[in-house]
């Protein structure tokens, strides 16, 4: 509805367009009907903000609950290697122990620890005799030698690993260098 006078005001697209007159014209039955809709439409635009912050809470919930529940999967394996050196604990209490069987159980251990990695994703990187890769290997020393070809790892200081595709921790190597 454009006021008299005032060439600036835009008329309302006609679905909200007011009835003709001035807003003095309109019987009380009309502007109650208009109060009404202006009531309802708030009604539901605070009813549909509200179901938006309880859907945004009730997504985060969920998302904490799921990394829960996969930090208790990924945990699982783990539990084996935890029982093996409490049993090695326990059986060592107030002896002493003959190497030999010592060194068996830490074979196991770390074979069990490999197992629980594994049933988790965790791959190691390869690295000696491999050549240097920049992405998966990080070089700590260039050892001058004739015994590897020239760029190749010669020795891995600490062990790298994947977590499935997605690199953890680089392998940090020594990496053979031309002698001379």
């Amino acid at each position: 509805m454009n006021v008299e006078g005032n060439e600036n005001t835009q008329s309302l697209d006609p679905e909200h367009e007011l009835p003709a007159g001035s807003p003095c014209d309109l019987t009380a039955e009309e502007v109650q009907k208009i109060i009404d809709e202006r009531d309802s439409l708030r009604d539901k635009w605070i009813r549909t903000a509200a179901e938006a912050d309880n859907f945004r809470k009730r997504s985060q919930r969920e998302l904490q609950e799921a990394r829960v529940f996969a930090t208790g999967e990924a945990v699982r394996p783990f539990l084996v290697v935890l029982d093996g050196f409490e049993r090695a604990l326990h059986h060592t209490n107030g002896k002493k122990p003959d190497a030999g069987e010592v060194r068996k159980g830490l074979e196991l251990l770390h074979r069990q620890l490999q197992d629980a990695a594994r049933k988790v994703g965790l791959e190691p990187v390869e690295a000696v005799g491999q050549p240097f890769d920049p992405h998966v290997h990080e070089a700590i020393e260039m050892v001058p030698t004739d015994e590897a070809p020239e760029g190749n790892v010669v020795e891995e200081l600490q062990r790298g690993y994947r977590l499935r595709e997605r690199l953890i921790r680089p392998a940090m190597v020594k990496v053979a260098a031309k002698k001379g």
